[in-house]
């Protein structure tokens, strides 16, 4: 057992990679990525093949709809391994429990050879009894979604962890198409990297294009280029070419990136140095190539016009969910929006 355990992502997996697992491990959190790889972590790396069919249980929080369920669920845990240095018990879907009062006392003297994890997906209120005991003895770990720069940093390092590259534009056709989706942004990434030759592990536009399906001409990064450049033309092509492909992207899926665009845009108007690109890099914590959007659009686009455009999103928002809007349709108000940011 490691005697201090980091609750990052990264310090966690470090230190079972040393052989450093903890007694008790609280997966929570939004971002079910992260909680599902180190489960799969703690499954194929605690035991070895031949030590699992004794000492490894899944359950699911399903099956422990009582204390009962919770109490075998105690007793399981508290088994001594079988021909093995630890035992691993994990509850997956945890949420579903509806008993954590016999984990209370469990923790109170937990047994060290068991590995016990429960994986919930969603957030725990902190501040009960078993929370801050498990704290104290092993990792509560809570993974949060990701936002659009932390997407960028998160898709560059996976693919550079896969010894490839990736154009800054791939990336960002890569981000706006999928959003924070994490398990699918992988498994896109993973399909690009298998048609990569060794001699050329470098992710391009056109194979994004190609293999993930999305338009390098028609697409939501080269619609936000067109309205920061305020390209009238290119821009209402892209929206007329959405409205007609519905799949490829709408008012619901592209408000989104919008909103946080102009959203950060809002906050760069704050940087100490708004005209220098590494200015604005180091405010927003962004790279200096992103920047250069943010510089652009600050010619283009007045901090009050920022605002208005902000309100307009919500505006707009409201009434693709029905609020005061009984006729008007997603392509209307698309077209509506993307009039009132340009004009």
């Amino acid at each position: 057992m490691a005697e201090k355990k980091n609750n990052t992502f990264d310090g966690i997996m470090a230190d079972m990679k040393k052989g450093q697992f903890a007694p008790v491990y609280i997966l929570m959190g939004e971002e079910p990525y992260y909680i599902d790889a180190i489960a799969n972590y703690i499954l194929e790396h605690a035991l070895q093949p031949e030590e699992r069919d004794f000492n490894q249980t899944v359950l699911y929080g399903v099956d422990i709809d009582n204390a009962e369920g919770a109490a075998k669920l105690v007793n399981m845990a508290k088994e001594y391994p079988m021909m093995a240095e630890r035992r691993v018990v994990m509850v997956k879907e945890a949420q579903n429990m509806r008993s954590f009062d016999a984990l209370e006392k469990y923790f109170e003297r937990v047994m060290p050879s068991t590995v016990l994890v429960l994986c919930y997906k969603g957030k725990i209120d902190k501040r009960k009894k078993f929370v801050a005991q498990a704290t104290k003895i092993g990792v509560l770990y809570e993974s949060t979604k990701k936002n659009d720069r932390e997407l960028v940093s998160f898709i560059n390092k996976y693919i550079k962890e896969k010894s490839a590259t990736a154009d800054d534009k791939a990336v960002q056709m890569l981000k706006d198409h999928i959003g924070s989706d994490l398990p699918r942004i992988v498994s896109e990434i993973d399909k690009l990297l298998v048609a990569l030759n060794d001699d050329d592990r470098r992710i391009t536009p056109e194979l994004v294009e190609d293999r993930v399906g999305v338009s390098k001409d028609f697409n939501v990064f080269e619609l936000r280029n067109a309205i920061i450049y305020k390209d009238v033309f290119k821009a209402n092509q892209i929206v007329k070419y959405f409205n007609n492909n519905p799949k490829a992207g709408s008012l619901y899926s592209i408000l989104p990136n919008l909103f946080s665009f102009f959203q950060n845009l809002m906050i760069a108007y704050y940087a100490p140095d708004k005209r220098n690109e590494r200015a604005v890099a180091s405010f927003l914590g962004i790279t200096e190539w992103g920047a250069r959007d943010y510089v652009t659009a600050m010619r283009n686009y007045s901090g009050k016009k920022t605002l208005q455009i902000i309100s307009k999103m919500r505006e707009m928002d409201a009434k693709s969910k029905g609020l005061d809007n009984p006729n008007t349709g997603a392509e209307e108000l698309f077209k509506e929006l993307i009039y009132f940011i340009l004009h």
